[in-house]
């Protein structure tokens, strides 16, 4: 999907469309809306894909057959939903940014790589505060809206115990984990605008 986004962008400035969109009158404005609503879409229909495959999967593997116990933590699919949004929303600042769909990507991948160095190199300081520093970083906190599942299992859960383990977590969605990624959507949006409104066509 985020190549879908990158792609999207690429090819508005290789054919020459974007500008011509905005000759025959669409604002900036309304041209970075129409994108972001883009994004919401292509979020929606990943997430109610994921609904519809996880209730199958719910009535095939469940020991229960009530859709009201299938369909329980529904607010993983909201987390989910806000997750793709923001990322797709980075996606498309990404492609507005760099203009060529593989840089874009790429751009993608050197951000990646430099929280998780930040996150490294933090981790000999400041042992004790990385999560809390580290939870404002766009895609560290896009990632801790659903923290990973595999724990969850409740095999995983009976090994874990029969060597000693513990663990269990918090797995519930944050609210602040939520603010934070809304925020930097608004603030992937609005830099994406103000990147067209600067440029020259």
């Amino acid at each position: 999907m985020l190549l879908v986004i990158v792609s999207m962008m690429a090819n508005e400035y290789s054919n020459k469309t974007l500008k011509q969109n905005l000759i025959d009158g669409l604002s900036k404005k309304e041209f970075v809306l129409s994108k972001f609503y883009t994004v919401i879409l292509l979020a929606l229909i990943s997430t109610v894909f994921v609904f519809i495959i996880s209730v199958i999967l719910g009535y095939i593997y469940s020991d229960f057959n009530e859709f009201s116990i299938v369909t329980t933590d529904l607010e993983y699919l909201f987390a989910f939903f806000t997750k793709l949004v923001g990322f797709f929303s980075f996606g498309l600042f990404l492609g507005i940014l760099v203009k060529r769909s593989a840089f874009a990507v790429g751009a993608m991948l050197v951000w990646l790589m430099f929280e998780g160095f930040v996150k490294v190199m933090s981790y000999w300081k400041l042992e004790d505060y990385i999560d809390q520093i580290m939870q404002f970083f766009p895609l560290e906190a896009m990632a801790n809206l659903i923290k990973e599942p595999f724990t969850r299992l409740s095999a995983v859960q009976t090994v874990a115990k029969q060597v000693g383990e513990d663990l269990s977590k918090d797995f519930s969605v944050q609210p602040l984990d939520l603010m934070i990624v809304y925020i930097w959507t608004a603030i992937f949006i609005y830099l994406s605008y103000i990147l067209l409104k600067k440029r020259d066509l």
